[in-house]
């Protein structure tokens, strides 16, 4: 990936063909991520953090950032006093620039949607900020995330607008209607790269595991 634009890097990732490939173009985008994505003034993490203080007490974890690419939001939830967080993604070389940042206490090289070699009921809480977009999860991805969340524990997902008017808020809606969770809050769509004009919208919903 030899583009310094951001959003042309952008457009590299959701062009991805298949699974291995999403992990090549981020191995290939880690070390400008998080400037590109600075510029473009990408807010999906602090949203996460937002809404994952309203309903997790610090000292209640550990934490999986799911879909944690170099670790911007492990950083945050660090800094305002979440420890025991642990770090998954598809992309090697983006979890090495995460472990530069000393926030996070166990790796997992893996891609959401397939089955994850984590045990179950082990965390309080969930974080995927980002992840549920084009060319990267579906709906395909809740249930090994709901498999490690302990009941009771949450899942704080962002989810682009065009899968949640979709096939994944479908079944969002279809497993809350089942009692595998309660969506407990959702914001309102906004714009996650507001210095991207053609952004669509997104919006981050918190899932209560039963």
């Amino acid at each position: 990936m030899s583009t310094t634009d951001p959003a042309k890097s952008l457009d590299v990732v959701y062009s991805a063909k298949d699974v291995a490939d999403v992990a090549k173009k981020y191995d290939d985008w880690a070390e400008r991520y998080d400037t590109e994505m600075s510029t473009l003034g990408y807010r999906h993490p602090n949203i996460c953090l937002a809404m994952l203080t309203r309903h997790l007490p610090r000292g209640d974890g550990p934490v999986l950032d799911a879909g944690a690419g170099t670790g911007l939001l492990g950083e945050w939830m660090h800094i305002v006093g979440y420890d025991g967080c642990e770090a998954l993604d598809i992309s090697e070389k983006m979890l090495e620039v995460a472990k530069r940042k000393q926030v996070y206490n166990d790796f997992h090289v893996a891609a959401l949607g397939e089955s994850l070699a984590l045990p179950d009921d082990r965390f309080a809480a969930i974080v995927a900020a980002g992840v549920f977009t084009v060319g990267h999860v579906g709906a395909e991805g809740f249930d090994e995330l709901i498999r490690v969340t302990r009941p009771g524990g949450i899942i704080v997902v962002t989810i682009k607008d065009t899968l949640y008017n979709g096939e994944v808020g479908a079944r969002m809606r279809e497993l809350a209607d089942s009692g595998v969770w309660e969506i407990v809050e959702e914001t309102p769509p906004y714009v996650s790269m507001p210095h991207r004009p053609d952004t669509v919208p997104s919006r981050a919903v918190v899932l209560k595991v039963k």
